[in-house]
C-alpha cells in the first residue's frame, strides 16, 4: 500500500513558476515509477510527466522545456513547473505503480490567470 499526499498548488500570473511536491508513505522503496497528471475543468484527465528509479524521465509536449521532474528520495518527488499559462490551469495528481497497481494522491489545485 502506498498513501500519496499533493502540495504547492496555488494562484499564479501567467509565466510565473509553482513547485508541487508529492509526499509518499508506505511502501515507498517499492515504488519504480511516479508520474504526474492534470486535469482540467470539463477535460479527460491527462499525463504531464514521468520519472523511472533508472532516472527516466518524459514529459508531455505541452509542457517540455517549462516543466521538470524530479525525485528526491524513494518518499519525496516534486513538480517544478516554470513560464506558466493560463491552459496549465488545472488539478495535478501524482501517481505511483507498485507491483502492477496504480496509486494516486487526492490533487492539489493550480490556477494560471492570464
Amino acid at each position: 500500500q502506498v498513501q500519496l499526499v499533493e502540495s504547492g498548488g496555488g494562484l499564479v500570473q501567467a509565466g510565473g513558476s509553482l513547485r508541487l511536491s508529492c509526499a509518499a508513505s508506505g511502501r515507498v522503496s517499492s515504488i519504480n515509477t511516479m508520474s504526474w497528471h492534470r486535469q482540467a475543468p470539463g477535460k479527460q484527465r491527462e499525463f504531464v510527466a514521468v520519472i523511472v528509479n533508472t532516472g527516466y524521465t518524459n514529459y508531455a509536449d505541452s509542457v517540455k522545456g517549462r516543466f521538470t521532474i524530479s525525485r528526491d528520495n524513494a518518499k519525496n518527488m516534486y513538480l517544478q513547473m516554470n513560464s506558466l499559462k493560463p491552459e496549465d490551469t488545472a488539478v495535478y495528481y501524482c501517481e505511483a505503480v507498485l507491483n502492477g497497481r496504480n496509486y494516486w494522491g487526492q490533487g492539489t489545485q493550480v490556477v494560471v490567470s492570464s
